[in-house]
């Protein structure tokens, strides 16, 4: 059986992050989007919980990423929040909220951090968000960088793309890495990569990265929550890096199929799941009505 966690796992932060980098210890990252899912995130011991904005296709039906706005990753993180104590959380800025200006970016910041509840943030970018990672981190809010397959730019790269295949694609990465690492970023998202130039990247740093479809090279490894429950119809696509561990979906298909057809049959609700009257009250209920009645 799997290790579930207690209220007495002390709280994670920046440094005790650290000391697993230090060790040798993969860090474990799950996204989660909601009270639930943050829950369950928290109960099952991971060490960093990300308000990702996948949540924009995953709870919110939208198309991409880039629909979702500052105000709904605002709802989602505060959502999360009450749920995790022990994880360090991490909200992602929304394309829109941080490129413009390394001002617009800390403002964003602080809100996610005032508002939202999280411990730190997540932005989209290499070398040239270096001045905006900059000026988040001096303001004393941790960033997470994220590298490799950015998918608000999904546009600018044609699509979901593997990143870093060539000998220029690998070394502008490992420049994207080593940027964001001096502009003081703490963790560094490398997706979807070749596992041996995501390797040599995390070789080359001092900082942690996490790697989603990057290998095992990484300092950790992060998943979408749904994706890896398998809380998603059958037939969707699901990215080649993905592995599932249950299938959440089936599970609560089939419990809504049953109590479907048990409120068809009337088998539901049964006698154990409602509450008892005394036949006297009954009775003296029915005399009433039939008194008033007659009237």
């Amino acid at each position: 059986m799997g290790r579930s966690t207690t209220k007495t796992r002390k709280k994670i932060t920046i440094q005790s992050l650290v000391r697993l980098y230090e060790k040798g210890e993969p860090i474990s990252v799950l996204t989660a989007h909601d009270f639930p899912s943050a829950s369950v995130a928290e109960a099952g011991g991971m060490d960093i919980v990300l308000v990702g904005d996948s949540l924009a296709m995953v709870a919110l039906g939208m198309e991409d990423t880039n629909e979702v706005l500052v105000e709904e990753m605002l709802l989602h993180c505060r959502s999360v929040s009450r749920a995790v104590e022990s994880a360090f959380t991490i909200g992602d800025l929304p394309m829109g909220s941080y490129e413009v200006s390394p001002q617009q970016a800390m403002q964003t910041a602080i809100r996610f951090v005032k508002e939202g509840r999280m411990n730190g943030v997540k932005l989209e970018g290499g070398e040239e968000m270096a001045p905006i990672i900059k000026r988040i981190t001096d303001a004393g809010i941790p960033v997470m960088a994220h590298i490799g397959l950015t998918p608000q730019r999904q546009n600018a790269l044609g699509g979901f793309r593997v990143q870093g295949k060539t000998t220029a694609g690998a070394l502008q990465l490992l420049r994207d890495a080593l940027a964001v690492q001096e502009a003081g970023a703490s963790l560094i998202i490398i997706e979807a990569v070749p596992a041996e130039v995501a390797a040599l990247v995390t070789s080359k740093l001092r900082v942690p990265t996490i790697g989603i479809g990057s290998g095992n090279g990484c300092s950790g490894q992060v998943l979408v929550q749904i994706d890896m429950m398998g809380n998603f119809p059958p037939g969707r696509f699901l990215p080649k890096f993905v592995k599932t561990y249950a299938n959440v979906w089936n599970e609560a298909l089939q419990g809504v199929e049953r109590y479907r057809d048990e409120v068809k049959s009337r088998a539901y609700p049964s006698s154990e799941y409602t509450y008892p009257m005394s036949e006297e009250v009954i009775e003296e209920l029915r005399r009433v009505l039939d008194d008033s009645h007659q009237k």
